[in-house]
């Protein structure tokens, strides 16, 4: 009678499952990703050169939006620019640093935007950030016009 063994013991990781399971993770982080951003999605006013502003991206930054409509945003929540002030002004009673930032759409009415930090200053805001995106220079700078034209 013939004997049969058990085949030999695979030692070889199998990497699949586990890049199965990475590219899974992959998709559903590129998926949530958009989702956490603070704030209303605004077109913002483009500048040359805007100042990078850390302190508006902490979890705990007062951000006010004014949407091209004229609406007005604390956070994520709608809020007549009226009512504003006091509700600020709750936010930012056991703070040190009384900074907020304003993100306003490049086509919102002055208007608004003005009766928003005037209801902000009201609330007792020390520092306002107005957050800008940097403009994209289509223009050439001379020294690269003349690197093109044969140096």
């Amino acid at each position: 009678m013939l004997k049969h063994s058990a085949p030999a013991a695979v030692a070889d990781i199998n990497v699949t499952p586990m890049v199965d399971v990475m590219l899974v993770l992959l998709i559903i982080f590129m998926v949530i990703t958009p989702m956490l951003s603070k704030g209303v999605p605004i077109d913002l006013v483009k500048t040359r050169n805007p100042i990078a502003m850390q302190a508006a991206d902490r979890t705990d930054a007062v951000l006010i939006s004014v949407t091209r409509d004229g609406k007005t945003y604390l956070g994520r929540d709608q809020v007549d620019p009226d009512s504003l002030a006091p509700k600020v002004k709750d936010m930012l009673t056991n703070r040190t640093d009384k900074e907020c930032f304003l993100k306003s759409d490049a086509r919102a009415k002055y208007e608004v935007v003005l009766k928003v930090v005037q209801n902000l200053q009201a609330a007792g805001v020390d520092q306002l950030g107005l957050l800008t995106e940097q403009m994209q220079d289509t223009r050439q700078r001379p020294e690269d016009q003349n690197k093109k034209s044969g140096d």
